[in-house]
C-alpha cells in the first residue's frame, strides 16, 4: 500500500502562553500543501523501516515507527509491517515532514491492518505522538489549539501557488521557544484575523495577513532568512513568511504555474527550493 504524507505551512502562528506541562499554549492557522513524502507499507513480521532520500533513524527515534508501535501497543494487533519511506519534505524545515510520516502510518495501517479505529481515536492516538501530528492527519485548513492537537476544521483554501525556500542548515526549535520566552517586545496576536477572514471567503486577504510569532526570534538567529524573505517578495510573491519555528520560508502566488516560474528567479546558492500548492483534507 502507497500513503502519501503531506508537507504543512503555518499561515498565521500565535503563543498565547505557557502550560503546566512546559510546553507553549498556540493558536495556529495550518494549511496542507501537496508537497508530500511516500510510504510504501508491506507485510512482515515485526516494524522495520528503511528511508530513501534522507538520513533518518530506522528505529524508535523515526516518528513513522513510533506511530506503528503505538497502534500495536494500543489495538493488540500482532501484525508487523515493513515501511520504505521515500523523503521528499526536507528534514527540520518546518514543515512537520516527521510529523506528517507519523501520521500517513496511522491511517495506512488502519486500514492494511483492519483495525477499523474512528477519526476521533486515531488523532487522541496521533496526540500522544506529537503536537502536529493530529492536523496533519487531518489536513486542510484548520485552527490549531493547545500545543496543536485540538483541531477545527476551517473553510477550504483555494490552490493557491506556494514557492517554498529552505536555507542549508535547520532550526533547533527548543532553542527558538527558549529565546521566545526571553524576548522583550512581542507581536501582537492576529491568528484570530486569519480565521475570521477564511470563513468569510475572503481569500484575498489571506497574503496580507500571514503572521508568525517566532519569526523575529528565528531571523535574529539566522538573518539569512531574512534575506530569502526579501529576495521571494522580489520574485513577486504576494505574501511572505516563515513556517513555524523555521528555517523554510514560503511566498504565496495565485498558482503553482507562477510559483513554479519564480523558482528559476530564486533557485541560487544552497537553499533548497520546490514549487507547490494548498491542497485539502486527508482524513
Amino acid at each position: 500500500m502507497l500513503v502519501k504524507a503531506y508537507a504543512k505551512i503555518n499561515l498565521a502562528l500565535n503563543i498565547t502562553g505557557v502550560r503546566t506541562d512546559g510546553y507553549h499554549e498556540l493558536e495556529t492557522v495550518m494549511q496542507t500543501l501537496a508537497l508530500h513524502d511516500v510510504l510504501e507499507l508491506s507485510p512482515a513480521n515485526c516494524i522495520e523501516i528503511t528511508v530513501d532520500g534522507a538520513d533518518l533513524p530506522s528505529g524508535p527515534e523515526n516518528l513513522a515507527y513510533r506511530a506503528a508501535d503505538l497502534l500495536r501497543c494500543e489495538t493488540g494487533c500482532r501484525e508487523g509491517v515493513r515501511i520504505r519511506l521515500i523523503k521528499r519534505i526536507p528534514i527540520a524545515a518546518g514543515l512537520a515532514g516527521g510529523s506528517s510520516d507519523a501520521a500517513a502510518v496511522l491511517r495506512g495501517l488502519n486500514q492494511v491492518w483492519r483495525l477499523g479505529l474512528t477519526r476521533e481515536e486515531l488523532l487522541k492516538l496521533a496526540a500522544s505522538i506529537g503536537s502536529d501530528v493530529p492536523f496533519c492527519l487531518s489536513g486542510g485548513t484548520a485552527l490549531a489549539r493547545g500545543r496543536g492537537e485540538l483541531i477545527e476544521s476551517l473553510p477550504d483554501l483555494p490552490p493557491f501557488g506556494v514557492l517554498l525556500a529552505k536555507p542549508p542548515f535547520g532550526v533547533n526549535t527548543a532553542d527558538v521557544y527558549r529565546r521566545y520566552d526571553q524576548a522583550v517586545d512581542l507581536p501582537e496576536p492576529c491568528c484570530l484575523e486569519m480565521v475570521e477572514a477564511i470563513r468569510r471567503g475572503e481569500t484575498g486577504q489571506i497574503a496580507s495577513l500571514l503572521a508568525n510569532d517566532l519569526e523575529a526570534v528565528t531571523i535574529a538567529m539566522h538573518p539569512l532568512i531574512g534575506d530569502i524573505k526579501n529576495n521571494m517578495l522580489a520574485a513577486g510573491a504576494q505574501g511572505v513568511l516563515m513556517s513555524g519555528s523555521g528555517p523554510t520560508v514560503f511566498g504565496i502566488f495565485p498558482d503553482r504555474s507562477t510559483a513554479a516560474r519564480a523558482v528559476e528567479k530564486f533557485a541560487r546558492g544552497d537553499n533548497w527550493v520546490c514549487a507547490t500548492e494548498f491542497t485539502g483534507p486527508t482524513l
